[in-house]
């Protein structure tokens, strides 16, 4: 049960921190592409949210109002938050038959 403690401590902070990453990573995109500056590559925007930052990047694409027409951002990233929401259903529900 002790691992089970450690390893959603572990997740929980992982999470949170992948998905102020996917919010953020949004944000300076759209900064830089205002200022003609280097873009994030669209591999690495989409990456974000394969890695459970979903809701961050989700969150961060519509609060910056970036990438919501280009149709592999407004399907992809929702599509990308079910399996995303699967997955973490299958982490937790793993962790309580194991405890």
């Amino acid at each position: 049960m002790e691992l089970n403690n450690e390893f959603l401590k572990f997740f929980l902070i992982y999470y949170l921190v992948i998905n102020i990453v996917g919010f953020l990573s949004m944000g300076l995109d759209k900064f830089k592409a205002k200022h003609n500056h280097w873009r994030i590559p669209e591999k690495t925007l989409l990456l974000i949210p394969l890695f459970l930052g979903s809701v961050g990047s989700l969150i961060g694409m519509y609060t910056f109002r970036h990438k919501t027409k280009h149709a592999q951002f407004k399907y992809g990233i929702p599509a990308i938050l079910v399996i995303n929401v699967i997955c973490i259903y299958f982490i937790v529900t793993k962790l309580i038959l194991v405890s």
